[in-house]
């Protein structure tokens, strides 16, 4: 028979951890409540201590504009507090919507941290493309900037080739896991360049890294359907950019931050 101030002792041991395990249930509710309740297109106090800024506000298309001009096509609009290309390809068949357009950042960026959202419509294709060089040279975004695929895998055309994947830098590296979400679901991004060094996050998986502006880099170009662009990834800096590939697609939570170099 088990001796009474031994029992005792185990009673309030069990009856402390069951105390302790609630109140860490509830504090981990409390802060999943608190996550979950932050609206779109905000920031946190700890992220504008840590230097992050927006780059859409939820409202409108301020500091967003077309490639090579100064306004930005009407089938690019604000809906559900999202950047949403709203209209398909044209009736002429080109492969970009009738008012839409590449867009891209009024700034340009360097070293940096970028994190988003986005969602695709079914069998949709997109793309978001950094250090976009803005010259009457260039007629597209990505003739210059490199890009993460966003893709609808389960039925593009695309999803076939290896390197054309969501997640993906596009006709370069293919993602070490693919963890895209199914059409109309939000995905999370982090495009992260610090001198050279490129690393891509979908949904919290590191899908893609590699170093940028080196021979390898160069090889891997060469061999790529870029080969025949000759300023292709090759700036270190530019436009952040949205590409129209003519599928309805939604952007939010756009949000960047600087590294000093």
């Amino acid at each position: 028979m088990m001796p009474f101030r031994r029992f005792a002792l185990i009673f309030l041991c069990i009856i402390s951890l069951t105390l302790f395990n609630s109140c860490n249930s509830k504090f981990s509710r409390a802060q999943s409540c608190q996550n979950s309740s932050l609206s779109p297109n905000s920031l946190t106090k700890e992220e504008i201590n840590d230097g992050w800024e927006l780059l859409f506000d939820g409202k409108s298309l301020n500091g967003w504009r077309n490639y090579r001009k100064n306004t930005i096509g009407r089938d690019w609009i604000v809906e559900d507090q999202a950047i949403h290309l709203h209209a398909q390809s044209n009736a002429e068949g080109h492969w970009q919507a009738q008012d839409g357009g590449d867009i891209i950042t009024d700034r340009e960026f360097e070293n940096f941290i970028l994190k988003l959202q986005w969602k695709i419509s079914k069998c949709g294709n997109n793309g978001i493309m950094f250090n976009v060089v803005e010259s009457e040279k260039y007629d597209y975004v990505w003739q210059t900037g490199p890009e993460m695929q966003v893709l609808d895998n389960s039925c593009h055309p695309d999803a076939q080739y290896k390197t054309h994947r969501a997640g993906d830098l596009f006709d370069l590296i293919s993602c070490t896991t693919e963890s895209v979400k199914q059409a109309g679901e939000w995905n999370d991004v982090v495009i992260q360049s610090i001198k050279g060094k490129l690393d891509f996050w979908l949904n919290g998986v590191h899908v893609v890294s590699t170093q940028m502006f080196n021979k390898d880099w160069e090889d891997m170009i060469a061999k790529s359907k870029f080969k025949d662009m000759p300023d292709f990834g090759k700036s270190r800096k530019g436009h952040i950019s949205i590409q129209d590939h003519g599928d309805k697609v939604w952007y939010r939570n756009i949000k960047i931050k600087n590294i000093k170099s």
